[in-house]
């Protein structure tokens, strides 16, 4: 852990959450990404003496942190759960805990200010440190063994799959001809590295040369987008009627899951659209609130520039069960 257990995190568009959430004082909460408890504090907060939240985080700095904040607020560990868990496995987690449905969800996809500006972490490609990027850090596969081991097909899938790096086929061409003759082992290694793979026009952009790529072994690493799928789906069954779920993204590939399951939970018919009524089956578990994604104002991107690619959509339950 690292010291002082300085596990910052500014909340995005929090009050938009704490909005979409409905948040009923009585009621039984769950957030996904407790992170530095941003969210949490600001749900448990609203909660009376009955009211509970339920905090899930797989990184041990992150509940740590909350725990702090916890205890500095006095607030219950009857009332503030945590749990070190994966978001996908949402399912058994509340029904382990035999509380029943729950009113909200709340899931904030975003890797974590702390979690980035700790350099043993291996988040990072503008401070030196191992290739990491666990967020269970007692998971065994790690950034170093995907660059040093896999394919090239697979890295060139992956780099272009989950970064949409345009360049895909080449960094992954010359990383596989490079760790030949020195393997790879720290963050800012690869990232120069990435850099000179690069062609000009792909070095002179905005953004890090590195940023694509990075994302790209993170979610590969923490298995991320098959985990939001599973917490998507089973998540919208532990609702209760009337119960809403949120979920913050940070780039495209997130954000098209999330509105694409929302999509279908609100509309899951697969029958031709020709026929004059529904034959399979498949009725509607709610209604998706977001018809546009919400996303930060002018003063929260200034304030907090994490802010600037976030989007917010909300699905909300039927009575079916």
């Amino acid at each position: 852990m690292s010291k002082d257990c300085d596990f910052e995190h500014v909340p995005v568009l929090f009050n938009e959450c704490m909005e979409a959430l409905n948040i009923d004082p009585d009621g039984l909460y769950v957030d996904c990404t407790a992170g530095g408890g941003g969210h949490s504090l600001g749900i448990v907060k609203r909660l009376t003496g009955r009211g509970k939240l339920i905090s899930l985080d797989k990184d041990v700095d992150a509940l740590r942190a909350c725990m702090m904040k916890q205890m500095s607020e006095g607030i219950s560990n009857d009332k503030w759960i945590l749990v070190k868990s994966d978001f996908s496995d949402i399912r058994n987690v509340i029904d382990g805990m035999k509380l029943g449905k729950v009113n909200g969800i709340l899931a904030d996809l975003g890797v974590s200010s702390h979690q980035i500006d700790t350099p043993e972490r291996g988040f990072s490609y503008v401070n030196d440190g191992p290739l990491d990027m666990r967020m269970d850090t007692n998971l065994h596969l790690t950034a170093e063994i995907v660059v040093n081991t896999y394919r090239e097909d697979e890295l060139e899938r992956i780099f272009r799959d989950y970064g949409e790096e345009r360049y895909a086929g080449r960094i992954a061409s010359c990383i596989v001809a490079d760790r030949k003759t020195e393997p790879f082992r720290s963050t800012l290694q690869l990232a120069n590295k990435i850099a000179r793979y690069m062609p000009t026009k792909g070095r002179n952009e905005d953004q890090h040369p590195a940023r694509r790529c990075f994302q790209a072994l993170r979610i590969e690493v923490n298995g991320e987008l098959n985990a939001l799928e599973k917490l998507l789906r089973d998540g919208a069954d532990v609702l209760k009627e009337g119960g809403r779920f949120a979920v913050i993204s940070f780039h495209s590939l997130e954000d098209r899951i999330v509105k694409e399951t929302f999509r279908k939970l609100e509309d899951p018919c697969t029958c031709p659209r020709d026929l004059p009524m529904c034959v399979c089956g498949k009725r509607s578990k709610g209604k998706v609130l977001t018809k546009k994604p919400i996303t930060a104002g002018e003063e929260e991107v200034e304030d907090n520039s994490r802010a600037h690619c976030c989007k917010l959509r909300v699905f909300e339950r039927n009575g079916v069960i």
